[in-house]
């Protein structure tokens, strides 16, 4: 889940940082496309079918971010994916913040992506369009309190001199601009793709069996169905299936359990004797899968496309939402979980070289994140900046002293740096290539 911070200094400029959480992380990106995780833990999708059994290894879409990992960045084409994909999204939050100033008649004094040096740039009606080093957000800048300004400081259109309501309009413009944006992907992948429609089957999939590990030994190969474990028949897919396997497995180290198996449309039995880890629980070396393929329903007219776009947008924003409330929850669990730009383009470059379509969700669902993120009351997000002015409103339209605004939205900015920094430098010692240089 992409948690993207707007910095919203008082009456100077609006930034916006960018960084990942990821609720419940997996250990690594499979080698095998087909068996790479779904992003979010998500509600089942509008359309869910009930199929009859397969009896192939199904490839899983992935929907949205929940975990992820490091896998090298081998495709130059799919980090460039991933890449334009965080810059799209910086660049539409922005320009809602920019958009909503300039068409009021707001002074703007600079438009940038990134942060830190000025690599190219540009000036247009007085306003510096810029280009810069450090891909941890982008910023709209005012020339409110610039010393270097020849603009008055009384004059009606500096932001800070602009009524309640036109200064909320430019702090929220970049959430709606991206809850927008996430909107109109959604619907673009609805109209030229479709809509993911889940059917289930009975059992659970081998996507990877571990070399020399007891699966490996006794016979259990990648793509069987596992269909029942001594036994016990395991239902259509779901949460159950999988945990009633790995339970018995659990409870069966060095005794032996019986598979019944679909390989290749054909049942088979397969007896298999886990191993016994150190806590004395049972292990066979495999990972499973929900037994479920992922299809494409394509709207039949406009107003079913805009039906499955409204139900895939509420889907992941209550997705994204009930994953915030637990990383609040248990933050002292989940803090390890927060990622930065680096971690984005990783899992983006992962779901680019899996399945291109798979950009759709995942451009959609860093904007929603972006939005929900925005709009916490906390220092250095818009929703912190609409906190002051709130607190302005009460007090009757007195604003607090300029020291106090600006000393809570620097502690805030400050903060958001320091940690972009450290999530950069953490997230790019844990990609593999570097791994494997140290």
């Amino acid at each position: 889940m992409l948690t993207h911070l707007s910095l919203s200094p008082p009456s100077s400029y609006y930034y916006s940082t960018t960084r990942l959480h990821t609720p419940k992380p997996k250990s690594l990106f499979p080698s095998n496309p087909s068996s790479i995780p779904n992003f979010l833990p998500r509600k089942p999708y509008p359309h869910q079918n009930i199929g009859h059994p397969s009896h192939q290894n199904q490839n899983f879409k992935p929907s949205a971010l929940s975990g992820f990992g490091f896998g090298g960045f081998e495709s130059a084409q799919s980090v460039l994916e991933a890449v334009s994909v965080l810059t799209a999204i910086i660049v539409v939050h922005e320009s809602g913040h920019f958009l909503a100033a300039y068409l009021q008649g707001i002074h703007v004094s600079k438009f940038a992506v990134g942060f830190g040096p000025i690599l190219a740039k540009f000036n247009a009606n007085n306003v510096e369009y810029s280009l810069r080093a450090f891909p941890l957000g982008g910023f709209v800048g005012f020339p409110d309190n610039d010393p270097d300004s020849e603009i008055p400081v009384d004059d009606k259109n500096l932001l800070k001199n602009r009524p309640i309501f036109d200064r909320v309009l430019v702090i929220s413009a970049g959430v709606i601009a991206n809850i927008v944006f996430a909107f109109v992907i959604i619907f673009a992948q609805i109209v030229f793709v479709g809509m993911p429609v889940q059917e289930s089957f009975p059992g659970v999939i081998v996507p990877e069996v571990r070399p020399f590990s007891a699966a490996s030994r006794d016979g259990l190969l990648v793509g069987d169905v596992i269909l029942s474990v001594n036994d016990l028949e395991l239902p259509k897919s779901g949460p159950n299936s999988l945990s009633q396997v790995v339970d018995v497995i659990k409870k069966s180290p060095k005794s032996a359990v019986l598979f019944k198996v679909n390989r290749l449309g054909k049942d088979l039995l397969v007896k298999v004797t886990p191993d016994q880890n150190l806590d004395g629980s049972g292990r066979i070396g495999v990972q499973l899968a929900p037994n479920v393929k992922i299809l494409n329903e394509k709207p039949k007219d406009v107003l079913e496309a805009f039906s499955f776009t409204g139900r895939e947008f509420w889907g992941l924003t209550s997705n994204v939402v009930d994953s915030l409330k637990q990383t609040f929850l248990n933050f002292s669990q989940t803090a390890n979980k927060v990622a930065g730009p680096v971690a984005i383009i990783a899992v983006g470059a992962e779901v680019a070289k899996s399945n291109i379509d798979g950009l759709y969700q995942f451009a959609a669902i860093l904007n929603i994140n972006l939005a929900v993120i925005n709009m916490l009351p906390l220092p250095a997000l818009d929703g912190g900046s609409l906190a002051l002015i709130l607190v302005e409103a009460i007090r009757g339209g007195r604003k607090l002293p300029l020291e106090v605004e600006q000393g809570i939205m620097s502690s805030g900015i400050t903060l958001v740096f320091v940690l972009g920094l450290f999530l950069i430098i953490r997230d790019t010692l844990n990609l593999d290539f570097i791994k494997d240089l140290l």
